[in-house]
């Protein structure tokens, strides 16, 4: 029953991270992140709950299997990429510089990690 409270939460938290980065495109996605970070790195790192959640959860559970692994890796890989953009749009660079295409985001694809990762977590505790 324990494990059903954590996937509500993880999905709540994923909810909220997907919610405050919302845009149309993904240069308006990326806007959203640099103004965060430019207010303060702490605060970009603060509004990334769901990577110390799922760290929170693998130190909790003793997890650390292929699924609990893959959640943590890929959201350091996401929050990576995003700090190196980050950092070479505040040495100057446009964001058509760095990214030369403007892709559209749907609504599904907007929202598709709140079904991918909490889904991952039920895996990586239930396999």
């Amino acid at each position: 029953m324990e494990i059903i409270y954590l996937f509500f939460i993880f999905i709540a938290i994923e909810l909220f991270e997907t919610n405050w980065q919302k845009s149309d495109n993904l240069y308006g996605l990326l806007e959203n992140n640099f103004l965060a970070f430019k207010k303060s790195i702490f605060l970009y790192f603060i509004l990334h709950l769901s990577f110390f959640y799922s760290i929170f959860l693998s130190i909790t559970l003793n997890n650390f299997g292929f699924w609990m692994s893959s959640i943590i890796v890929l959201k350091f890989l996401d929050i990576s990429l995003k700090l190196s953009i980050m950092k070479k749009m505040l040495n100057g660079f446009s964001l058509e510089q760095i990214i030369p295409f403007n892709a559209n985001i749907s609504p599904i694809l907007r929202y598709l990690n709140v079904l991918i990762y909490p889904i991952s977590f039920l895996f990586a505790t239930a396999l």
